[in-house]
């Protein structure tokens, strides 16, 4: 059977169009280290501005609104730029930005029309950068629970306390974040959801050093942060979804960050392991001419493909505003625990070349060792798998008389 979407003359003729612009504002030297933790400052920056370029162009968030500063396109647009920003090995935005993929969606469907005015358009056109602040010390799996203090003070909201695991490298413009704005409400209805700017005075930024979020070739994750919070003071304007109404403004990023966003990006890391596989030998034969490693590659493949096509159904049902039940969990339950089955399989093929990335063994430039530890590693952002789990059986209405709902999208 046949998965692959197929394509409108219409598609294809902007397909060369955006393919001729990428030549010209994608520069071939942007530095693309195995390890997004790796990429300097000079590099993020160019990084940064290829997304000021898209966002120009209207690429960067195309099916955004036009008045919010997106590109007012349908998905078959969007699929096609993605789809040649992914033959440069980059994605939207080209560097960290959960502010876009998450926190923008949520002032979309949350915020009033003047907040939607204020904060969107800068992140749809790549001018600021935005982190999220939602994992504190005593508060992970279980969100709710933050404790992180939101507390009124006329028309500002101070907050206090910290949030740790934020952010990637060379920091953001500004955070978005989840409060408690009342310690003695009930559960889901004490929480706050802010902008908030992060040259705040008294918010203080500490990189967790020992701790790498390895991440894909590219600005991605890099070195994660703790941020203090010592009475700092946020306008109440900057105060999201309404008092107390945060747990509900976080129900559709977390509706997207577990899954229900969807992605149509390739795994390149099959396409290395196929290269080593021919280039390596056993017995004086390549790798990829033994039976045993033949099997190992096609378990890899169709562990990848699956993946791949579980983000393909849910990026099109998310743009195209299907009805969204238990396929984002699904989604993600299954792209976590498949990298750690594909790390397996990529440890028995290659053996000790998977784990090195001393240039006199490594054949894949990094590659090869940074999914190592990226198999173990991502069983555990976003949700971990067992928390997948749950969510998809409240969908499915196992073990309850009513079915959860998904959060709400734009």
């Amino acid at each position: 059977m046949d998965f692959e979407p197929t394509y409108s003359e219409e598609q294809e003729r902007f397909r060369q169009e955006v393919r001729a612009w990428m030549r010209e504002n994608v520069p071939g030297d942007l530095e693309r280290p195995a390890d997004s933790a790796n990429i300097t400052y000079e590099g993020y920056q160019a990084y940064r501005e290829v997304g000021r370029r898209l966002g120009e162009k209207g690429w960067l968030w195309p099916t955004a609104p036009v008045e919010y500063g997106g590109g007012g396109l349908t998905i078959d647009h969007g699929i096609v730029i993605e789809e040649e920003l992914d033959e440069f090995s980059l994605s939207l935005p080209p560097y960290y930005d959960s502010g876009g993929r998450l926190g923008g969606a949520s002032i979309m469907v949350w915020g009033s029309e003047e907040q939607k005015s204020h904060f969107l358009p800068p992140i749809f056109r790549g001018e600021v950068r935005t982190w999220q602040l939602l994992t504190e010390p005593g508060s992970g799996s279980d969100l709710a629970s933050v404790q992180i203090s939101a507390v009124r003070d006329g028309d500002d909201y101070i907050i206090n306390g910290q949030k740790i695991f934020v952010g990637s490298t060379h920091g953001a413009e500004q955070y978005w974040m989840l409060t408690c704005t009342d310690p003695d409400g009930e559960r889901h209805e004490n929480l706050g959801w802010f902008i908030v700017p992060s040259d705040s005075e008294g918010i203080t930024v500490a990189p967790m050093e020992l701790l790498i979020a390895s991440g894909e070739s590219g600005a991605g994750s890099g070195v994660k942060n703790t941020v203090y919070f010592d009475d700092v003071r946020v306008p109440a304007f900057n105060l999201i979804g309404g008092e107390n109404n945060g747990w509900k403004v976080a129900t559709t990023h977390l509706e997207l960050e577990h899954g229900s966003g969807g992605s149509i990006r390739r795994n390149r890391v099959v396409e290395k392991l196929l290269q080593m596989a021919k280039q390596l030998k056993r017995d004086g034969k390549p790798l990829s001419q033994h039976s045993d490693i033949q099997d190992l590659l096609v378990d890899v493949f169709v562990e990848t493909e699956i993946t791949r096509l579980y983000g393909l159904r849910n990026y099109w049902m998310r743009h195209t505003h299907q009805k969204l039940a238990h396929e984002g969990p699904q989604h993600s339950y299954h792209r976590k625990e498949s990298g750690l089955r594909i790390g397996e399989a990529i440890l028995q093929v290659l053996g000790p070349y998977a784990l090195t990335n001393d240039p006199a063994w490594d054949l894949s430039d990094g590659q090869m060792e940074v999914f190592q530890r990226a198999s173990i590693v991502n069983l555990h952002p976003g949700g971990t798998g067992e928390i997948q789990k749950v969510i998809m059986a409240r969908r499915l209405g196992i073990g309850r008389v009513v079915r959860e709902q998904a959060g709400a999208l734009a």
